[in-house]
């Protein structure tokens, strides 16, 4: 008899709670930050600048397995284009996480464009998820390229 009554509560109980709601995960841009740049002064041809940010993406979509696709556009502001960089997965590819944490991302062979022994640039950033929304663009501060 006990167990009737046990099961008849638990079936009832199951009743009563067969409404689920679902809530969404807003979606939306990654939104990055700028931290750094180092170092301040680069050898042409033999430094190599380390520019760190932060980033955060409510969906977790940012960054790919394949690492011909480069979602990281970097514009050194002296030349007219970007150049890509592949950023590898930063959650689980189908997570659907919000996430955020800082990436340090390497560029090498830097060099100067004119005669001259030294020019200033800054860097644009803009981080593209998996989606195609864009970030914000950030801009690095001001360095000086020398001749080795």
């Amino acid at each position: 008899m006990q167990k009737l009554l046990y099961l008849t509560t638990i079936i009832m109980l199951s009743l009563g709670c067969t409404e689920v709601t679902l809530v969404e995960k807003p979606s939306g841009p990654p939104i990055i930050e700028y931290v750094d740049i180092q170092p301040r002064e680069v050898k042409e041809f033999q430094d190599s600048i380390l520019i760190t940010f932060k980033y955060s993406d409510p969906d977790g979509d940012l960054g790919y397995e394949n690492p011909d696709i480069k979602p990281l556009g970097i514009h050194d502001l002296r030349l007219e284009t970007s150049d890509f960089q592949h950023v590898g997965l930063l959650a689980p590819i189908d997570a659907n996480l919000d996430i955020a944490g800082e990436l340090t991302v390497k560029l090498k062979n830097t060099f100067l464009l004119g005669s001259s022994e030294n020019e200033l640039t800054t860097y644009e950033l803009i981080f593209t998820d998996r989606a195609g929304n864009a970030s914000n663009p950030i801009q690095t501060d001001e360095i000086s390229i020398v001749r080795r």
